[in-house]
């Protein structure tokens, strides 16, 4: 009974969390614009190309040449809405401050330029660094985001099926 219920729970935050602005506002589109501008997003959409399957090498280089012949921009124009949807815009903003940040700078470079790991490694943070992390605004909006980050990354993956489509 405690596992069904344990269940139940945890599809329903499931839920509640896909759901967050069904019909976001100009500016709600605007923070996850720039949240997306600062995380990179146009690697994110490289790096989830490079990482799904084809049938051959061909279709492969096909596919990373049609990713990369899109401009950054339109990568980020087109995400803000799906992404608008999955986060608040208090969320959008204080992520976009942590990835602007030096030590955000680090972890998209680590995240994006670092070969494959078994454990991936965090920078080490400076002193000043951890007492900005450490304030209940990022904490909550760190929260949000990585309860969302995979539906994020499926809305990448939405896209890039598009971009393959010629759409």
């Amino acid at each position: 009974m405690k596992f069904i219920s344990a269940i139940l729970l945890a599809v329903s935050l499931a839920g509640s969390a896909q759901a967050a602005n069904p019909n976001p506002d100009a500016a709600q589109v605007k923070a996850s614009h720039d949240l997306l501008v600062a995380m990179q997003a146009e690697k994110m959409m490289r790096m989830t190309a490079g990482m799904s399957r084809y049938p051959t090498p061909a279709d492969r280089e096909r596919v990373m040449a049609k990713v990369m012949a899109v401009p950054a921009e339109s990568i980020y124009s087109r995400l803000a809405v799906p992404v608008a949807r999955l986060l608040t815009q208090e969320t959008a903003l204080e992520m976009t401050h942590y990835y602007q940040s030096s030590y955000g700078q680090k972890v998209l470079n680590n995240i994006y330029n670092s070969g494959a790991q078994l454990y991936p490694s965090v920078p080490k943070a400076t002193a000043a660094e951890q007492a900005e992390m450490k304030k209940p605004a990022f904490i909550k909006a760190d929260r949000e985001f990585k309860a969302n980050e995979q539906a994020i990354h499926h809305e990448t993956f939405v896209l890039l099926q598009a971009i393959i489509k010629g759409k």
